[in-house]
Protein backbone atom coordinates (compact mmCIF):
# COMPACT_ATOMS: atom_id res chain seq x y z
CA UNK A 1 0.00 0.00 0.00
CA UNK A 2 3.42 2.05 1.09
CA UNK A 3 3.83 2.36 -3.25
CA UNK A 4 0.84 4.19 -3.77
CA UNK A 5 -0.17 6.25 -1.00
CA UNK A 6 3.33 7.04 0.04
CA UNK A 7 3.03 6.70 4.17
CA UNK A 8 3.80 4.18 6.58
CA UNK A 9 0.91 2.48 9.04
CA UNK A 10 2.12 4.78 11.64
CA UNK A 11 0.39 7.53 9.76
CA UNK A 12 -3.14 7.87 9.96
CA UNK A 13 -6.31 7.50 7.98
CA UNK A 14 -9.01 9.60 8.66
CA UNK A 15 -12.31 8.40 6.93
CA UNK A 16 -15.52 10.64 6.68
CA UNK A 17 -18.48 8.80 7.28
CA UNK A 18 -16.84 5.70 8.74
CA UNK A 19 -19.72 4.14 10.09
CA UNK A 20 -21.31 3.59 6.16
CA UNK A 21 -22.36 0.54 4.74
CA UNK A 22 -19.02 0.95 2.67
CA UNK A 23 -16.75 2.71 5.06
CA UNK A 24 -16.83 0.36 7.66
CA UNK A 25 -15.84 -3.11 5.73
CA UNK A 26 -12.57 -0.75 4.70
CA UNK A 27 -11.93 0.12 8.10
CA UNK A 28 -12.03 -3.16 9.16
CA UNK A 29 -9.56 -4.37 6.91
CA UNK A 30 -7.02 -1.45 6.82
CA UNK A 31 -7.78 -1.63 10.59
CA UNK A 32 -6.62 -4.97 10.95
CA UNK A 33 -3.99 -4.79 8.72
CA UNK A 34 -2.41 -2.32 11.47
CA UNK A 35 -3.36 1.37 9.97
CA UNK A 36 -4.08 4.06 12.29
CA UNK A 37 -7.26 5.09 11.74
CA UNK A 38 -9.70 7.97 12.63
CA UNK A 39 -13.48 8.83 11.36
CA UNK A 40 -16.63 10.84 11.62
CA UNK A 41 -20.01 10.75 11.48
CA UNK A 42 -23.41 12.22 11.85
CA UNK A 43 -25.69 10.06 13.61
CA UNK A 44 -24.78 7.18 16.58
CA UNK A 45 -25.46 3.90 14.96
CA UNK A 46 -25.33 0.31 16.28
CA UNK A 47 -21.92 0.46 13.59
CA UNK A 48 -20.56 3.38 14.67
CA UNK A 49 -20.54 2.04 18.37
CA UNK A 50 -18.82 -1.30 16.40
CA UNK A 51 -16.00 1.26 14.72
CA UNK A 52 -15.10 2.43 18.17
CA UNK A 53 -15.18 -0.79 19.94
CA UNK A 54 -11.98 -1.69 17.92
CA UNK A 55 -10.41 1.22 19.23
CA UNK A 56 -10.98 3.54 16.83
CA UNK A 57 -12.34 7.01 17.51
CA UNK A 58 -15.04 8.59 15.90
CA UNK A 59 -15.83 11.95 16.32
CA UNK A 60 -20.06 12.64 15.98
CA UNK A 61 -20.68 15.49 13.64
CA UNK A 62 -18.13 16.43 10.64
CA UNK A 63 -16.13 19.94 11.59
CA UNK A 64 -12.15 20.96 10.50
CA UNK A 65 -10.87 19.88 13.73
CA UNK A 66 -11.65 16.42 13.48
CA UNK A 67 -8.68 15.91 10.79
CA UNK A 68 -6.16 15.72 13.52
CA UNK A 69 -2.86 15.05 12.28
CA UNK A 70 -4.41 12.74 9.14
CA UNK A 71 -1.94 11.95 6.44
CA UNK A 72 -5.01 10.92 4.13
CA UNK A 73 -8.72 11.12 4.03
CA UNK A 74 -11.01 8.98 2.49
CA UNK A 75 -14.80 9.90 2.13
CA UNK A 76 -17.08 7.79 0.32
CA UNK A 77 -19.46 9.27 -3.12
CA UNK A 78 -22.29 10.44 -1.09
CA UNK A 79 -19.65 12.65 0.50
CA UNK A 80 -20.19 16.58 -0.92
CA UNK A 81 -17.39 18.47 -2.24
CA UNK A 82 -18.22 21.46 0.47
CA UNK A 83 -18.14 19.09 3.42
CA UNK A 84 -16.10 20.59 5.78
CA UNK A 85 -13.58 18.00 6.35
CA UNK A 86 -13.04 17.54 2.77
CA UNK A 87 -12.71 21.47 2.88
CA UNK A 88 -10.07 21.42 5.74
CA UNK A 89 -8.22 18.76 3.81
CA UNK A 90 -7.94 20.91 0.34
CA UNK A 91 -6.96 23.80 2.42
CA UNK A 92 -4.03 21.94 4.55
CA UNK A 93 -2.59 20.09 1.59
CA UNK A 94 -4.05 16.59 3.20
CA UNK A 95 -4.14 14.02 0.33
CA UNK A 96 -8.08 12.75 -0.08
CA UNK A 97 -8.94 9.63 -2.25
CA UNK A 98 -12.63 8.78 -2.48
CA UNK A 99 -13.75 5.42 -0.94
CA UNK A 100 -14.26 3.14 -4.47
CA UNK A 101 -9.92 4.20 -5.16
CA UNK A 102 -9.01 2.52 -2.20
CA UNK A 103 -10.45 -0.46 -2.30
CA UNK A 104 -9.33 -0.79 -5.54
CA UNK A 105 -5.72 -0.30 -4.14
CA UNK A 106 -6.64 -3.03 -1.66
CA UNK A 107 -8.26 -5.32 -4.25
CA UNK A 108 -4.40 -5.25 -5.78
CA UNK A 109 -3.25 -6.89 -2.56
CA UNK A 110 -4.34 -9.97 -3.63
CA UNK A 111 -3.55 -12.91 -6.20
CA UNK A 112 -7.45 -14.48 -6.06
CA UNK A 113 -9.79 -11.31 -5.67
CA UNK A 114 -13.22 -12.43 -6.48
CA UNK A 115 -15.45 -9.29 -7.26
CA UNK A 116 -19.02 -9.42 -7.03
CA UNK A 117 -20.83 -7.12 -9.61
CA UNK A 118 -24.92 -7.15 -10.63
CA UNK A 119 -27.55 -4.91 -10.06
CA UNK A 120 -29.81 -6.97 -7.50
CA UNK A 121 -27.89 -10.14 -5.16
CA UNK A 122 -24.17 -8.73 -4.67
CA UNK A 123 -24.52 -8.88 -0.97
CA UNK A 124 -26.14 -12.45 -0.77
CA UNK A 125 -23.92 -13.85 -3.36
CA UNK A 126 -20.90 -11.89 -1.44
CA UNK A 127 -21.91 -13.46 1.80
CA UNK A 128 -22.84 -16.95 0.26
CA UNK A 129 -19.08 -17.08 -0.58
CA UNK A 130 -17.70 -15.58 2.29
CA UNK A 131 -19.13 -18.00 4.61
CA UNK A 132 -17.97 -20.85 2.51
CA UNK A 133 -14.68 -19.82 2.45
CA UNK A 134 -14.57 -19.41 6.18
CA UNK A 135 -16.36 -22.53 6.47
CA UNK A 136 -13.83 -24.47 4.55
CA UNK A 137 -11.22 -22.74 6.90
CA UNK A 138 -9.66 -20.41 4.21
CA UNK A 139 -8.29 -17.39 6.08
CA UNK A 140 -10.37 -14.73 3.50
CA UNK A 141 -10.26 -11.14 3.59
CA UNK A 142 -13.43 -9.51 2.54
CA UNK A 143 -15.48 -6.42 1.41
CA UNK A 144 -19.33 -6.65 2.42
CA UNK A 145 -22.51 -4.25 1.84
CA UNK A 146 -23.95 -6.49 4.76
CA UNK A 147 -23.18 -7.84 8.38
CA UNK A 148 -22.44 -11.63 8.31
CA UNK A 149 -22.24 -13.10 11.22
CA UNK A 150 -19.51 -15.47 10.85
CA UNK A 151 -16.88 -12.25 10.26
CA UNK A 152 -18.37 -10.33 13.19
CA UNK A 153 -18.95 -7.42 10.56
CA UNK A 154 -19.07 -6.87 7.01
CA UNK A 155 -15.09 -6.43 6.98
CA UNK A 156 -12.40 -8.60 7.35
CA UNK A 157 -8.22 -9.36 6.67
CA UNK A 158 -6.98 -12.31 6.39
CA UNK A 159 -3.24 -13.91 5.54
CA UNK A 160 -4.42 -15.97 2.22
CA UNK A 161 -4.28 -14.81 -1.27
CA UNK A 162 -8.52 -14.33 -1.03
CA UNK A 163 -10.38 -11.75 -1.48
CA UNK A 164 -14.29 -11.08 -1.64
CA UNK A 165 -15.52 -8.10 -2.21
CA UNK A 166 -18.95 -6.65 -3.58
CA UNK A 167 -18.78 -4.26 -6.89
CA UNK A 168 -21.09 -1.66 -7.06
CA UNK A 169 -21.88 -0.34 -10.83
CA UNK A 170 -23.13 3.05 -9.29
CA UNK A 171 -20.83 5.64 -10.80
CA UNK A 172 -18.65 3.25 -12.08
CA UNK A 173 -17.11 2.70 -8.58
CA UNK A 174 -16.96 -1.06 -9.54
CA UNK A 175 -14.15 0.10 -12.47
CA UNK A 176 -11.62 0.93 -9.96
CA UNK A 177 -10.95 -2.66 -8.92
CA UNK A 178 -8.69 -5.30 -9.89
CA UNK A 179 -10.42 -8.38 -9.80
CA UNK A 180 -9.17 -12.17 -10.48
CA UNK A 181 -12.11 -13.23 -10.74
CA UNK A 182 -14.98 -11.00 -12.15
CA UNK A 183 -18.72 -11.86 -11.05
CA UNK A 184 -21.93 -10.54 -12.43
CA UNK A 185 -25.56 -11.98 -11.50
CA UNK A 186 -27.45 -9.86 -13.60
CA UNK A 187 -27.98 -6.27 -15.60
CA UNK A 188 -30.82 -4.52 -14.75
CA UNK A 189 -32.24 -0.72 -15.32
CA UNK A 190 -30.90 1.34 -12.15
CA UNK A 191 -29.01 4.14 -11.54
CA UNK A 192 -30.21 5.21 -14.70
CA UNK A 193 -29.91 9.18 -13.83
CA UNK A 194 -25.86 8.04 -14.88
CA UNK A 195 -25.94 5.38 -16.81
CA UNK A 196 -28.95 7.22 -19.10
CA UNK A 197 -29.23 4.30 -21.32
CA UNK A 198 -29.18 0.68 -20.87
CA UNK A 199 -26.50 0.27 -23.57
CA UNK A 200 -24.38 2.74 -21.42
CA UNK A 201 -24.77 0.13 -18.60
CA UNK A 202 -24.35 -2.68 -20.30
CA UNK A 203 -20.58 -1.28 -21.64
CA UNK A 204 -19.42 -0.65 -17.90
CA UNK A 205 -20.34 -4.06 -17.08
CA UNK A 206 -18.47 -5.39 -20.19
CA UNK A 207 -15.09 -3.21 -18.92
CA UNK A 208 -15.72 -4.37 -15.47
CA UNK A 209 -15.32 -8.09 -16.65
CA UNK A 210 -12.46 -7.06 -19.19
CA UNK A 211 -10.64 -5.85 -16.26
CA UNK A 212 -10.58 -9.49 -14.70
CA UNK A 213 -7.05 -11.27 -14.88
CA UNK A 214 -8.36 -14.68 -15.08
CA UNK A 215 -12.38 -15.84 -15.30
CA UNK A 216 -15.59 -14.07 -15.55
CA UNK A 217 -18.58 -15.86 -14.27
CA UNK A 218 -21.79 -14.67 -15.25
CA UNK A 219 -25.70 -15.00 -15.29
CA UNK A 220 -26.55 -17.53 -18.24
CA UNK A 221 -30.03 -16.87 -17.67
CA UNK A 222 -30.07 -13.40 -17.75
CA UNK A 223 -30.39 -11.54 -21.20
CA UNK A 224 -28.92 -8.61 -20.48
CA UNK A 225 -25.56 -10.16 -18.96
CA UNK A 226 -25.61 -12.80 -21.80
CA UNK A 227 -25.43 -9.91 -24.01
CA UNK A 228 -23.07 -8.06 -22.47
CA UNK A 229 -20.64 -10.20 -21.99
CA UNK A 230 -21.23 -11.70 -25.43
CA UNK A 231 -18.63 -8.97 -26.23
CA UNK A 232 -15.79 -9.85 -23.89
CA UNK A 233 -13.07 -11.71 -25.19
CA UNK A 234 -9.68 -13.46 -24.13
CA UNK A 235 -11.10 -14.34 -20.43
CA UNK A 236 -12.34 -17.98 -19.33
CA UNK A 237 -16.06 -17.30 -19.60
CA UNK A 238 -18.05 -19.52 -17.12
CA UNK A 239 -22.27 -19.10 -17.21
CA UNK A 240 -24.48 -20.58 -14.46
CA UNK A 241 -28.29 -20.90 -14.21
CA UNK A 242 -31.47 -23.07 -14.89
CA UNK A 243 -30.64 -22.92 -18.52
CA UNK A 244 -29.22 -26.23 -20.37
CA UNK A 245 -26.32 -24.33 -21.93
CA UNK A 246 -25.38 -23.37 -18.32
CA UNK A 247 -22.00 -25.00 -17.36
CA UNK A 248 -23.48 -24.85 -13.78
CA UNK A 249 -26.96 -25.09 -13.33
CA UNK A 250 -29.61 -26.42 -10.97
CA UNK A 251 -32.45 -28.52 -11.05
CA UNK A 252 -35.51 -30.24 -8.82
CA UNK A 253 -35.50 -27.56 -6.58
CA UNK A 254 -37.99 -28.10 -3.56
CA UNK A 255 -38.84 -26.78 0.09
CA UNK A 256 -39.01 -29.55 2.28
CA UNK A 257 -40.10 -27.36 5.13
CA UNK A 258 -40.75 -23.69 5.94
CA UNK A 259 -37.13 -22.66 6.18
CA UNK A 260 -34.82 -24.42 4.05
CA UNK A 261 -34.76 -25.38 0.00
CA UNK A 262 -33.10 -27.36 -1.75
CA UNK A 263 -31.62 -27.49 -5.32
CA UNK A 264 -29.71 -30.59 -7.42
CA UNK A 265 -26.60 -28.94 -8.83
CA UNK A 266 -24.56 -30.15 -12.16
CA UNK A 267 -21.33 -29.38 -13.74
CA UNK A 268 -20.93 -29.40 -17.44
CA UNK A 269 -23.48 -32.99 -17.61
CA UNK A 270 -21.89 -34.22 -14.01
CA UNK A 271 -24.68 -34.05 -11.75
CA UNK A 272 -22.62 -33.19 -8.39
CA UNK A 273 -25.23 -33.87 -5.72
CA UNK A 274 -27.89 -31.71 -3.89
CA UNK A 275 -27.32 -28.12 -1.66
CA UNK A 276 -29.73 -26.70 0.75
CA UNK A 277 -29.76 -23.10 1.82
CA UNK A 278 -31.49 -21.58 4.33
CA UNK A 279 -32.56 -18.52 3.04
CA UNK A 280 -35.90 -18.11 0.85
CA UNK A 281 -36.51 -17.81 -3.04
CA UNK A 282 -35.92 -19.41 -6.17
CA UNK A 283 -33.80 -16.05 -6.46
CA UNK A 284 -31.53 -17.10 -3.76
CA UNK A 285 -31.24 -20.95 -5.16
CA UNK A 286 -29.44 -19.15 -8.42
CA UNK A 287 -26.97 -17.11 -5.78
CA UNK A 288 -25.82 -19.90 -4.42
CA UNK A 289 -25.16 -21.95 -7.66
CA UNK A 290 -23.17 -18.76 -8.17
CA UNK A 291 -21.20 -18.97 -4.82
CA UNK A 292 -20.66 -22.58 -5.49
CA UNK A 293 -19.14 -21.46 -8.70
CA UNK A 294 -17.49 -18.93 -7.32
CA UNK A 295 -15.95 -21.23 -4.83
CA UNK A 296 -14.85 -23.77 -7.45
CA UNK A 297 -13.48 -21.06 -9.42
CA UNK A 298 -10.77 -20.63 -6.10
CA UNK A 299 -10.19 -24.16 -5.60
CA UNK A 300 -12.75 -25.37 -3.13
CA UNK A 301 -14.80 -28.64 -3.56
CA UNK A 302 -18.36 -28.72 -4.41
CA UNK A 303 -18.72 -30.34 -0.87
CA UNK A 304 -16.58 -27.77 0.66
CA UNK A 305 -19.45 -25.36 -1.00
CA UNK A 306 -22.33 -27.34 0.42
CA UNK A 307 -21.00 -27.41 3.88
CA UNK A 308 -20.47 -23.70 3.94
CA UNK A 309 -24.46 -22.64 2.61
CA UNK A 310 -25.31 -25.17 5.40
CA UNK A 311 -25.07 -23.15 7.59
CA UNK A 312 -25.81 -19.34 5.87
CA UNK A 313 -28.56 -18.11 7.48
CA UNK A 314 -28.64 -14.86 5.36
CA UNK A 315 -27.02 -11.21 5.45
CA UNK A 316 -27.96 -8.72 7.58
CA UNK A 317 -31.36 -6.44 6.19
CA UNK A 318 -31.64 -9.29 3.81
CA UNK A 319 -35.00 -11.05 4.01
CA UNK A 320 -34.07 -10.45 7.86
CA UNK A 321 -36.16 -12.15 10.84
CA UNK A 322 -36.63 -9.27 13.66
CA UNK A 323 -39.33 -10.89 15.81
CA UNK A 324 -42.53 -12.65 16.00
CA UNK A 325 -44.85 -11.35 18.50
CA UNK A 326 -48.34 -12.47 19.27
CA UNK A 327 -47.83 -14.60 15.66
CA UNK A 328 -46.94 -11.64 13.74
CA UNK A 329 -43.52 -12.01 12.28
CA UNK A 330 -41.35 -8.73 11.16
CA UNK A 331 -39.17 -9.06 8.83
CA UNK A 332 -36.56 -6.38 6.99
CA UNK A 333 -34.90 -6.67 3.64
CA UNK A 334 -32.79 -4.07 1.71
CA UNK A 335 -34.81 -4.23 -1.37
CA UNK A 336 -35.08 -0.95 -3.28
CA UNK A 337 -35.25 -1.94 -7.20
CA UNK A 338 -38.80 -2.91 -8.98
CA UNK A 339 -36.65 -6.49 -9.37
CA UNK A 340 -35.49 -6.79 -5.70
CA UNK A 341 -38.64 -6.01 -4.02
CA UNK A 342 -40.81 -8.24 -6.47
CA UNK A 343 -38.48 -11.24 -5.47
CA UNK A 344 -38.78 -10.52 -1.21
CA UNK A 345 -42.13 -10.82 -1.89
CA UNK A 346 -42.38 -13.36 -3.88
CA UNK A 347 -40.65 -15.45 -1.34
CA UNK A 348 -42.80 -14.39 1.07
CA UNK A 349 -45.98 -15.07 -0.45
CA UNK A 350 -44.60 -18.88 -1.03
CA UNK A 351 -43.98 -18.78 2.66
CA UNK A 352 -46.74 -19.88 4.95
CA UNK A 353 -48.14 -16.48 5.87
CA UNK A 354 -51.39 -15.23 6.50
CA UNK A 355 -51.01 -12.11 5.04
CA UNK A 356 -48.21 -10.19 3.24
CA UNK A 357 -47.72 -6.38 5.11
CA UNK A 358 -45.44 -4.69 2.58
CA UNK A 359 -44.08 -1.29 3.94
CA UNK A 360 -41.93 0.09 1.23
CA UNK A 361 -39.61 3.23 1.51
CA UNK A 362 -38.59 4.32 -1.84
CA UNK A 363 -35.36 5.88 -2.60
CA UNK A 364 -34.45 8.75 -4.66
CA UNK A 365 -36.51 10.73 -6.41
CA UNK A 366 -34.88 9.80 -10.15
CA UNK A 367 -35.70 5.96 -9.81
CA UNK A 368 -39.21 6.64 -8.37
CA UNK A 369 -40.12 8.17 -11.65
CA UNK A 370 -38.14 6.61 -14.23
CA UNK A 371 -39.68 3.39 -12.34
CA UNK A 372 -43.12 3.92 -11.13
CA UNK A 373 -45.35 1.91 -12.52
CA UNK A 374 -42.77 -1.37 -12.05
CA UNK A 375 -42.34 -0.47 -8.56
CA UNK A 376 -46.68 -0.39 -8.42
CA UNK A 377 -46.81 -4.03 -10.12
CA UNK A 378 -44.03 -5.41 -7.65
CA UNK A 379 -45.35 -3.98 -4.71
CA UNK A 380 -48.96 -5.15 -5.33
CA UNK A 381 -47.85 -8.66 -5.15
CA UNK A 382 -47.83 -7.71 -1.16
CA UNK A 383 -51.56 -8.27 0.34
CA UNK A 384 -51.56 -4.74 2.05
CA UNK A 385 -48.98 -2.29 1.05
CA UNK A 386 -47.70 1.15 2.75
CA UNK A 387 -45.63 3.84 1.62
CA UNK A 388 -43.68 6.22 3.67
CA UNK A 389 -42.40 9.58 1.82
CA UNK A 390 -40.04 9.19 -0.78
CA UNK A 391 -35.92 9.35 0.76
CA UNK A 392 -34.08 11.57 -1.41
CA UNK A 393 -30.78 10.79 -0.64
CA UNK A 394 -27.99 12.16 -2.58
CA UNK A 395 -30.89 14.17 -4.74
CA UNK A 396 -33.09 17.23 -4.59
CA UNK A 397 -36.97 16.67 -5.28
CA UNK A 398 -36.67 19.18 -8.76
CA UNK A 399 -39.20 16.89 -10.72
CA UNK A 400 -42.59 17.14 -8.47
CA UNK A 401 -42.15 13.63 -7.84
CA UNK A 402 -44.30 11.84 -4.41
CA UNK A 403 -45.11 9.31 -2.60
CA UNK A 404 -48.62 10.14 -3.48
CA UNK A 405 -47.91 8.88 -7.11
CA UNK A 406 -47.05 5.60 -6.61
CA UNK A 407 -49.77 4.91 -3.64
CA UNK A 408 -52.40 5.73 -6.99
CA UNK A 409 -51.25 2.99 -8.53
CA UNK A 410 -51.79 0.68 -5.85
CA UNK A 411 -54.91 -0.69 -4.92
CA UNK A 412 -56.12 0.06 -1.38
CA UNK A 413 -52.39 1.28 -0.57
CA UNK A 414 -51.74 3.19 2.61
CA UNK A 415 -49.42 6.18 2.40
CA UNK A 416 -47.57 8.48 4.62
CA UNK A 417 -46.04 11.99 3.44
CA UNK A 418 -44.03 14.12 5.55
CA UNK A 419 -42.46 15.94 2.75
CA UNK A 420 -42.88 19.54 3.20
CA UNK A 421 -43.37 20.25 -0.47
CA UNK A 422 -46.12 18.29 -1.33
CA UNK A 423 -49.49 19.98 -1.95
CA UNK A 424 -51.46 20.29 1.10
CA UNK A 425 -54.43 18.69 0.21
CA UNK A 426 -52.54 15.77 -0.63
CA UNK A 427 -50.90 15.14 2.43
CA UNK A 428 -52.24 12.16 4.90
CA UNK A 429 -52.27 12.69 8.96
CA UNK A 430 -49.77 9.90 8.70
CA UNK A 431 -46.54 12.00 8.92
CA UNK A 432 -43.96 10.02 10.76
CA UNK A 433 -42.77 6.51 11.64
CA UNK A 434 -44.80 6.51 14.95
CA UNK A 435 -47.82 6.84 12.82
CA UNK A 436 -47.10 4.39 10.34
CA UNK A 437 -46.23 2.02 13.01
CA UNK A 438 -49.48 2.38 15.25
CA UNK A 439 -51.58 2.33 11.64
CA UNK A 440 -49.61 -1.36 10.61
CA UNK A 441 -49.68 -2.55 13.68
CA UNK A 442 -53.07 -2.01 13.90
CA UNK A 443 -54.11 -3.73 11.16
CA UNK A 444 -51.84 -6.56 11.58
CA UNK A 445 -53.42 -10.44 12.61
CA UNK A 446 -52.03 -13.58 14.14
CA UNK A 447 -49.66 -15.16 11.04
CA UNK A 448 -49.28 -12.43 9.16
CA UNK A 449 -45.59 -10.85 7.80
CA UNK A 450 -44.77 -7.40 8.26
CA UNK A 451 -41.65 -6.75 5.93
CA UNK A 452 -40.05 -3.72 5.64
CA UNK A 453 -38.40 -2.99 2.36
CA UNK A 454 -36.04 -0.49 1.28
CA UNK A 455 -32.74 1.32 1.66
CA UNK A 456 -32.68 4.02 3.40
CA UNK A 457 -33.40 4.22 7.31
CA UNK A 458 -36.75 1.99 7.12
CA UNK A 459 -35.41 -0.80 8.76
CA UNK A 460 -35.53 1.50 11.56
CA UNK A 461 -39.47 1.53 11.26
CA UNK A 462 -39.20 -2.49 11.27
CA UNK A 463 -37.65 -2.32 14.83
CA UNK A 464 -40.27 0.29 16.31
CA UNK A 465 -42.97 -2.00 14.63
CA UNK A 466 -41.51 -5.25 16.68
CA UNK A 467 -41.01 -3.30 19.53
CA UNK A 468 -44.51 -2.01 19.58
CA UNK A 469 -46.20 -5.77 19.29
CA UNK A 470 -43.92 -6.82 22.04
CA UNK A 471 -45.03 -4.52 24.32
CA UNK A 472 -48.97 -4.43 23.11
Amino acid sequence: MNSFLRFSPSDTIHMIGIGGSGMYPLAQVLHAKGYRLTGSDNNETDTLAAVRALGIPVALGQCAENLGDAALVVYSAAIPANNPERVAAQERGIPTMERSKLLGIVSQWYDNAVCIAGTHGKTTTTSMLAQILYTAGVDLSAVIGGKLPCLGGSGRAGSSDVFVCEACEYVDTFLQLSPDIAVILNIDEDHMEYFKTLENLKASFIRFAEKSSRIVIYNGDDANTCDAMSQVKDKTMITYGTAPHCQWRVSDITHPDTKHTSFTVWHQQEQLGTAVIQVPGAHNVLNALCAIAAADAVGLTFAQAVEGLKVFTGAKRRFEIISTAKGITVADDYAHHPAEIAAALQAAKFMPYGRVIAVHQPFTYTRTKRLMQEFADALSIADVVALTDIMGGREQNTEGVFTRQLAEKIEGCIWFAQDESEPENNRRKYQNFDAICEAVTAIAREGDLIITLGCGDVNKLSAQIAAALQQA
